[in-house]
């Protein structure tokens, strides 16, 4: 899809006229700040110049951005707190950015109903730790929880540590209000628990990364506060063992509330970043936890027979806890792999790309296989992963030399060769991270012609002038 025709550089509007319909100081022309707000945490995603960055406060200054913009046809790249890893929110020359950051409200929580409604500014964290006051949970929990927005992960259907049994961003919106691209404020979906009135469009806009209009209130399904969970760690020579315990373990029909794994590489990154006590010179591992949905007894059977469908597949050893600390801090040391890698990556020449493949979890060992692989391709780099086994949801890091060429360029194929063999195993190109700028050429490969040209259709019907985030997930599709 095409962007839309920029009018010529000498001849951008007068922005006064937006000025005067924004709240106070919404409207920031200071090209330092602009740029500050320009882009996410993507490599190799172009950034452009954008005209002006509008901190919206309120829904009245999202309307009047939308309306300028479909006037002047001049593109909108709505963002939030700008954690994402696709570029979705990279500036493009001409464009107005348009951040939600400080639309950050709780609205209300219905205790009777189990909702909780919200400005898509609000943190993930801080609404966790507000609704424990009122003894409720809102499950999904990406691993940037304590920094990115709940918009964000509405636009990028988001996941995290516990979507292997209470699901993924999706899987807890009732309803969202959105500002369409003629200025409009529409309400999608509904508030109650049940609802077949008419097509489902919020799910529509539940990972569409601001290509089809600005989110601007959120209402999340809650449930009861969360029971304090066990924990298990196996350790593996390999990650094929390990995946095969995943297999096995969930094919037995347990529910652990958590299945995340690590290997080796990640593993050494985590033990060199800070001090989790993590034992070193394993292969993989394995971190379970059990919450029982409420019952220690049935916490601890899901985790008993986890160590015994671990130690049936080759685990070099197999630990137990039921001490909170020790469950929070294997969380914590399994949150730390982003600054962990990061720190990695600084010490190889500065170079990481993030890939986020989701395959059945039938076929994870066949996708440990075939990373073996191509790490064994390029030995310039380094190629490590963690990941929520549960789901089958892979992060494989790469990690190179961004001042050499020649890493650069193979750090680039081993990164496409990581999507392609997601995609031979049945799986996606992304499981939660986004399509953004940087895997919008993989969407066209992974949806079939008649899919997409129902994308293409979708987006010219709700957005007719192609202002929203043009040149971004749907560029690359006919």
């Amino acid at each position: 899809m095409s962007t839309p025709e920029l009018p010529d550089s000498t001849g951008f509007p007068d922005l006064t006229e937006l000025a005067t319909q924004l709240s106070p100081n919404a409207l920031v022309t200071d090209t330092d700040v602009i740029a500050a707000h320009s882009s996410d945490r993507a490599l190799f995603s172009p950034v452009g110049n954008a005209l002006a960055l509008v901190r919206a406060t309120c829904v009245e200054d999202v309307q009047a951005t939308v309306r300028f913009a479909a006037k002047h046809t001049i593109p909108i790249i709505p963002s939030g707190a700008r954690t994402g890893l696709s570029g979705g929110i990279n500036a493009l020359d001409g464009c107005i950015l348009l951040s939600v950051a400080k639309m950050n409200r709780i609205l209300e929580v219905n205790t009777l109903d189990g909702t909780v409604t919200v400005e898509p500014g609000v943190i993930n964290l801080d609404l966790k730790k507000h609704l424990a006051d009122f003894n409720l949970s809102y499950p999904p929990d990406p691993g940037s929880v304590a920094i990115s927005t709940i918009g964000g992960n509405v636009a990028t259907n988001a996941g995290g540590m516990c979507c292997v049994k209470y699901g993924v961003t999706r899987d807890f919106v009732r309803s969202l209000k959105v500002v369409t691209a003629d200025g409009e404020v529409t309400t999608v979906g509904r508030n109650t628990a049940k609802g077949v009135a008419g097509f489902d469009l919020a799910q529509l806009f539940i990972g569409s990364e601001g290509t089809l209009g600005v989110i601007v209130e959120v209402t999340l399904r809650t449930v009861p506060k969360l029971a304090d969970p066990l924990t298990s760690v196996a350790l593996f020579s390999d990650p094929v063992h390990a995946a095969r315990t995943v297999t096995d373990y969930l094919g037995k029909g347990a529910t652990p509330s958590l299945l995340e794994y690590m290997d080796g590489g990640t593993i050494e990154a985590v033990n060199a970043y800070q001090s989790f006590g993590l034992p070193s010179g394993a292969g993989a591992m394995l971190i379970v936890q059990s919450d029982g949905s409420g019952s220690m007894t049935r916490a601890q059977e899901d985790l008993e027979l986890f160590q015994q469908v671990a130690q049936d597949n080759g685990a070099t050893d197999v630990m137990y806890s039921d001490d909170p600390r020790d469950s929070e801090s294997l969380v914590a040391a399994r949150r730390a792999v982003a600054p962990a890698n990061e720190k990695l990556a600084h010490s190889r020449g500065g170079g990481e790309l993030v890939d986020d493949v989701c395959v059945p979890r039938g076929r994870l060992a066949e996708f440990f296989e075939r990373q073996a692989q191509i790490a064994q391709k390029f030995p310039d780099i380094l190629v490590i992963a963690c990941g929520h086994a549960g789901d089958g949801n892979m992060h494989p890091n790469v990690i190179f030399d961004a001042g050499d060429p020649v890493s650069t360029q193979h750090a680039k194929e081993a990164f496409g060769m990581i999507m392609q063999a997601g995609l031979d195993l049945g799986g996606t190109i992304t499981g939660e991270h986004g399509v953004g700028v940087l895997k919008a050429e993989w969407l066209a490969r992974e949806l079939s012609p008649s899919a997409q040209k129902m994308h293409v259709a979708i987006k010219q019907a709700l957005d007719p002038q192609g202002i929203f985030s043009p040149g971004k997930m749907l560029s690359h599709l006919k």
